[in-house]
C-alpha cells in the first residue's frame, strides 16, 4: 500500500492530488517550493514508472511549473528528482529569483530552511490553490489528510 515517506510528511504540507501524484508544499519560506510524489509503491526513479505514468508525471509537472512560474512571477523554475536522502520518487519544483538566498547556485545546502509565519504560509497556499483551480485536474485536500 502506498504511503508518503516520513521525511516528506515531516517537511511538507499536504495540498491534494493530481491523477497520478500527490502535491506537497515544502515548509521553507526561502523559496516557493512544491513537490510531486507519484502514487506508486516501491518506485525510486522516473524510469521505473510505466510509460503512461511517465507521460502523466510530465503533464502534471509541466502544468504545475507553468502555474507556479506565473503565480509567483519566477525568474526561473528549478526541477529536481534527487532522491539521495528520501528514496521515494518525488519531483521538486522550486521557484527561483535572482534575489533569492542561493541564486544562482542550487538551493540544497546553501542556507538553512526558514520557517513560514503561519499566516504567510496560509496566504501562500491559498493563493497557489486558487491558481491551480480549474487549470489542471487537481483535487485540493488540506484539512488533516496526508494522502494515504
Amino acid at each position: 500500500m502506498f504511503q508518503l515517506h516520513p521525511q516528506l510528511r515531516q517537511d511538507c504540507e499536504y495540498l491534494g492530488r493530481f491523477p497520478l501524484s500527490h502535491l506537497l508544499w515544502m515548509r521553507d519560506a526561502n523559496y516557493p517550493w512544491a513537490i510531486l510524489v507519484p502514487e506508486r509503491e516501491d518506485v525510486q526513479e522516473i524510469h521505473q514508472l510505466s510509460d503512461d505514468d511517465q507521460v502523466q508525471l510530465i503533464r502534471e509537472s509541466s502544468g504545475l511549473s507553468r502555474i507556479m512560474a506565473r503565480h509567483f512571477q519566477a525568474h526561473k523554475m528549478n526541477l529536481g528528482a534527487l532522491g539521495n536522502l528520501v528514496p521515494q520518487l518525488h519531483l521538486h519544483h522550486v521557484v527561483r529569483y535572482r534575489s533569492d538566498p542561493a541564486w544562482p547556485a542550487p538551493v540544497w545546502g546553501r542556507v538553512s530552511a526558514s520557517p513560514y509565519d503561519p499566516q504567510v504560509l496560509e496566504q501562500t497556499l491559498e493563493g497557489l490553490l486558487q491558481a491551480l483551480n480549474g487549470g489542471l485536474d487537481f483535487l485540493p485536500v488540506r484539512a488533516g489528510s496526508q494522502g494515504d
